[in-house]
């Protein structure tokens, strides 16, 4: 690798400023970040990354999704938009890179081609999607997929573990949930998509690689499993004769365990990390349990397979058991696969800046897999230490992503040139 940081076009000081002082809103510890979404603390985010969209020379706006959108016009202001953007919202337990890096990295690159005098053909715009993660609703992406007309019925009316409901979230963020159409953009509108993001994962720092090309993005399978049994003392109810929603849920949380993991050689990922309890006391045979599953591959046949094979593993538990089950599917998509041109693109600057990055398929999903359904897309990943991702300890270098945000801005500057 031959790039230095004073080649670089991009200002590598000004981004890592700004990752910063973003930083430090929702700070929790010394290096971890909580910016649930649609929380003050998401709105004070997007009030500072308006204001420096702003600075930068970019018209900006919020829309009624919460999305943040900052825009350059293009010389011709009528072709479809290059749309560069990620996420600002964080896990309740997050890192300061996750989702930001894109944002920021998004804003870097347009404010270099306006400082350095590149009046793309094609309108470019820089969004911080609202809500990518999707912990607090339980539904993730929302931003993304309701610019683009794809939000499901009832949307609106999930709850987070307070009860307050998604419309009402909108609301005190300052959106009006009813005028969700005002704010989708018309078919062919948006004519490519570029994301930058931390990789999530430890494939670019065991190879030593600051940067990587995407390849794909894994389809993720995400339920809300219900088993119902009977509630009864903990002391004086025999074991044969219990209906133990908990124990019908573990067993399907081994099971999961065993179903994702049985090829080792493949990328097949599955988790459970929500659960609710019913009542939920030490002395109570639990009634009612609801849990997340998350089930995940780059191949949507083996995917398949191993759903058909959780749910036997559910029946089973709940014949065993005694109990009843709902399975509510939350999130169903296919593997998403980037754009070959965009990606030759990549490939080519990266090889001007003395890069030779690997290409690599990305388990998590991303914004980029909801603007997939709407035009071609591509995405850089940023080397992760040791892979950690959704929490404190997540880190990337200023140098690492200074490098990839330089890529960034040279693909965006190719792709929002039309011809």
């Amino acid at each position: 690798m031959n790039t230095e940081a004073g080649s670089l076009a991009i200002n590598r000081e000004r981004l890592q400023q700004r990752i910063d002082a973003l930083a430090r809103i929702g700070k929790i510890g010394e290096t971890g970040v909580c910016r649930l979404a649609l929380s003050p603390e998401d709105r004070a985010g997007v009030e500072l990354v308006k204001r420096w969209m702003e600075e930068a020379g970019l018209t900006t706006r919020i829309d009624h999704f919460g999305n943040l959108i900052g825009r350059l016009e293009g010389r011709q202001p009528d072709s479809p938009v290059l749309m560069i953007g990620s996420h600002i919202d964080s896990q309740p337990y997050g890192g300061r890179f996750d989702g930001t890096i894109g944002v920021l990295g998004g804003l870097e690159a347009v404010q270099t081609m306006i400082e350095t005098g590149f009046r793309p053909d094609r309108p470019v715009e820089v969004v911080a999607f609202c809500d990518e993660e999707g912990c607090r609703f339980q539904k993730g992406l929302f931003g993304s997929r309701g610019i683009l007309g794809q939000l499901e019925p009832e949307e609106l009316e999930r709850t987070d573990k307070n009860g307050i409901s998604r419309r009402q979230a909108l609301i005190d963020f300052g959106c009006d949930p009813e005028r969700l159409a005002d704010s989708v953009y018309p078919a062919g509108a948006i004519g490519a998509y570029l994301e930058l993001h931390i990789e999530q994962g430890p494939v670019l720092d065991q190879a030593g690689q600051p940067v990587g090309i995407v390849t794909g993005i894994s389809g993720p399978l995400w339920w809300t499993v219900e088993f119902a049994g009977f509630a009864g003392h903990a002391g004086s109810v025999p074991m044969t004769m219990r209906r133990d929603a908990l124990l019908g849920a573990a067993k399907v949380i081994a099971a999961l365990n065993e179903i994702a993991g049985q090829d080792p050689k493949a990328p097949t990922v599955g988790t459970v990390g929500h659960l609710e309890v019913f009542p939920d006391s030490r002395n109570i045979i639990p009634e009612r349990v609801r849990f997340s599953i998350d089930l995940r591959d780059i191949d949507l046949d083996r995917r398949n397979r191993r759903e058909a094979e959780l749910r036997e593993a559910i029946e089973r538990a709940a014949v065993e058991g005694g109990l009843t089950y709902t399975i509510t599917e939350d999130t169903n998509s296919e593997p998403r696969y980037c754009a070959e041109w965009i990606k030759a693109v990549m490939r080519e600057e990266s090889g001007r800046m003395g890069l030779t990055p690997p290409e690599l398929m990305s388990g998590p999903f991303h914004d980029a897999l909801a603007l997939s359904y709407a035009c071609e897309y591509g995405m850089i990943f940023v080397r992760c230490k040791d892979g950690i991702s959704h929490n404190p300890q997540e880190y990337a270098s200023p140098e690492d992503i200074a490098l990839g945000t330089e890529l960034l801005y040279r693909t965006a500057s190719r792709v929002a040139a039309l011809g």
